[in-house]
C-alpha cells in the first residue's frame, strides 16, 4: 500500500471513529492534561522576630572554658564619712574600701536538628535544595528559641508554692452554677506562660528522647500549686480570687472545681481572677501539678526578666497592686503626658545607680496602654499637631488616624532629659514591662564595662552533620554561649500591670 493509500484509510477510520459518539471523548481541564506550576522555592510564611538577640553585642571569647568569670567592684566607700574628704593640715586620711564580687557565669548550649531523607533531597531538585533551606530553617528556629532564652530563661528563680489565694463573691447576673467552689493557683514564669495554655494545661516537665536516644528533662516553668480555698456561691454571683504576688511570676494559673477536683479554668497575667460563667470541662486537673518545676538549674541561664526579678541582683521591681479581682490595677495617667509607675521608675534609677533605661520593652497591650494614659484631654493643651491646610501639595488636606507613643521623655539625666524608644517585643506578656538600660553612661565607663549585658559565645552558631545511619541526612545547629548582665540594676521591671 502506498503512503497515499495509508494517509486516506487513516482519515477514513479517524472519521468513521469520530462519528460514533460511543467512542466520542471531551478533553476538559478535569482530565488533568495541564501543566503544574509550582512556585520554587517555597514560601516560608513565618515569623522570626528577634530584637533582644539582634541588639545584645556578641562577644566571642578566645579561651571560654567551661564559663565566663569577672570581678565587679559594686562599690567605693571613702574613709570617715563617705560624703566629706575634709583632711587636716599635714595629716593622712585613713584608707578607702571597697565592696567586690565574683561572678560566674556557666556556658549552655542551645540547638534545634532536622533530617532529610534521600528521596526528599532527589525529589526536591530544581525546586530547592533541601540541605540549605532546611539548615537555614533550623538557624531561624534556633535564633527564636535563644530569643526566648535572652528574655526569660531561669536559671536560679524558683516560683515555690503560692499562698492559698483569698477568694469573694459579687454581682448578681452571674451564671456561675450555685455550690461552695474549691480554687487552687499555680505560678507560671515567663517561659512557664510561653510553655501554658487552657487546651493543653500547664507546662509541668517534658521528657526528651535526642536523636542520640538519650533522654533529659526540661522543666516547664510553673511552680508547685497552692493550698486551696473555698467559697460558698449563690447563682447570681460571680466568684473572684486573688493570690498574693509571687517573685518572678508573669503569670497565674486557675483551678476551680469542688474540693479534690479542681481543673484549669483560667490564666491570667495578673493576680486574680473572677469566674461568672460554667466552668469548663475536660480540663487539666491540678493534681497533675506536683512540684516546682519553674527552673532548669543546670541547663539554661538566666534571661533579663529573671535576672530583674532575683532580688540579690537590686534591679528595680514593681509589682502593681492587685486592685479589683479579674481585672487588676492600671497604668495611671499623670496628666501631664506621661504615666505615674514609669515615671517613678525612671527616677528610682537615677536615685539608685545614676542611670537611666534606654529602651523600653512592651507587649502590644502595654503599648495601647501607655499610648491611651498619655493621650489624655488632660495632656491635650501639651500636645501640638501641624498639619499643613493644602495638604503639602495644593490638594485637600489630610490627616491620619490613630497614632501611637513610640518615645518616652527621661527628664533625669545630668546631659539633660533624652527620649527613650518604646519598642513592642513579640514575646513579653501583657501585663509586664521591660526597661533595659543597653549601655552605661561615660561615668561607668572608665572601667571598660560599656555594656550593661553581652552574649558571650565560646562557640557561636555552627551546623553539625551527624554520619549517616540511614538512609537519611541527619543535621543540627547549635551555639554554646551565655549572658553576662555585668550591672543587673540596669534592669527595671513593671509587672502585674491590668489591661485598661
Amino acid at each position: 500500500m502506498s503512503l497515499l493509500q495509508t494517509t486516506e484509510e487513516t482519515l477514513r477510520l479517524t472519521k468513521a471513529a469520530l462519528a460514533d459518539n460511543t467512542l466520542a471523548k471531551t478533553v476538559t481541564l478535569a482530565t488533568g492534561l495541564t501543566a503544574y506550576d509550582l512556585q520554587a522555592p517555597a514560601k516560608n510564611l513565618y515569623p522570626i522576630v528577634t530584637p533582644l538577640r539582634n541588639a545584645l553585642p556578641r562577644v566571642g571569647r578566645i579561651n571560654p572554658g567551661d564559663a565566663a568569670r569577672w570581678r565587679t567592684i559594686t562599690s567605693i566607700l571613702g574613709s570617715g564619712y563617705d560624703a566629706m574628704g575634709w583632711v587636716p593640715e599635714g595629716q593622712r586620711t585613713a584608707s578607702m574600701s571597697y565592696s567586690a564580687q565574683s561572678q560566674v557565669a556557666p556556658y549552655l548550649t542551645l540547638g534545634e536538628e532536622d533530617t532529610v531523607t534521600f528521596e526528599a533531597e532527589a525529589a526536591a531538585e530544581g525546586f530547592e535544595d533541601l540541605n540549605a533551606t532546611a539548615t537555614l530553617r533550623l538557624l531561624q528556629k534556633t535564633m527564636r528559641k535563644e530569643e526566648t532564652a535572652l528574655l526569660g530563661g531561669n536559671a536560679s528563680l524558683a516560683l515555690g508554692t503560692p499562698s492559698a489565694p483569698a477568694l469573694s463573691v459579687s454581682g448578681t447576673s452571674a451564671t456561675l452554677p450555685a455550690a461552695t467552689w474549691s480554687v487552687i493557683v499555680v505560678a507560671l514564669s515567663f517561659e512557664g506562660w510561653k510553655n501554658s495554655t487552657l487546651a493543653g494545661g500547664v507546662a509541668t516537665q517534658k521528657a526528651i528522647t535526642g536523636n542520640d536516644g538519650n533522654t533529659y528533662t526540661l522543666n516547664g516553668g510553673s511552680s508547685m500549686r497552692s493550698a486551696n480555698a473555698t467559697q460558698a456561691v449563690t447563682l447570681g454571683q460571680a466568684l473572684n480570687a486573688t493570690v498574693a504576688v509571687v517573685p518572678g511570676a508573669v503569670a497565674y494559673a486557675w483551678y476551680v472545681g469542688a474540693a479534690g477536683a479542681e481543673t484549669l479554668q483560667a490564666i491570667s497575667t495578673i493576680n486574680s481572677a473572677t469566674f461568672a460563667a460554667p466552668l469548663a470541662s475536660g480540663q487539666q486537673a491540678a493534681t497533675v501539678i506536683a512540684a516546682d518545676n519553674s527552673r532548669n538549674a543546670t541547663l539554661a541561664f538566666d534571661g533579663l526578666l529573671t535576672v530583674g526579678f532575683n532580688p540579690v541582683n537590686g534591679a528595680y521591681v514593681q509589682s502593681l497592686p492587685a486592685g479589683t479581682a479579674g481585672t487588676g490595677s492600671f497604668l495611671t495617667a499623670s496628666g501631664r503626658g506621661s504615666v505615674v509607675e514609669i515615671d517613678a521608675m525612671l527616677v528610682a534609677m537615677w536615685n539608685a545607680y545614676r542611670l537611666s533605661p534606654t529602651v523600653l520593652y512592651v507587649n502590644a497591650q502595654e503599648q495601647r496602654n501607655i499610648t491611651n494614659k498619655c493621650l489624655t484631654s488632660a495632656s491635650g493643651p501639651l500636645i501640638r499637631y501641624n498639619v499643613s491646610a493644602d495638604g503639602g501639595d495644593g490638594g485637600p488636606y489630610g490627616v491620619s488616624a490613630s497614632g501611637v507613643v513610640r518615645w518616652y521623655y527621661n527628664p533625669f539625666s545630668v546631659d539633660g532629659g533624652f527620649d527613650i524608644p518604646v519598642k513592642v517585643h513579640p514575646d513579653l506578656p501583657p501585663g509586664t514591662i521591660l526597661a533595659v538600660c543597653e549601655r552605661l553612661p561615660v561615668w561607668y565607663q572608665s572601667n571598660q564595662t560599656p555594656n550593661v549585658a553581652e552574649v558571650l559565645t565560646r562557640r557561636d552558631y555552627y551546623r553539625v552533620d551527624w554520619p549517616l545511619r540511614t538512609r537519611r541526612r541527619e543535621f543540627g545547629v547549635y551555639a554554646e554561649e551565655t549572658l553576662a548582665v555585668y550591672a543587673p540594676f540596669g534592669v527595671g521591671i513593671l509587672t502585674n500591670i491590668g489591661n485598661g
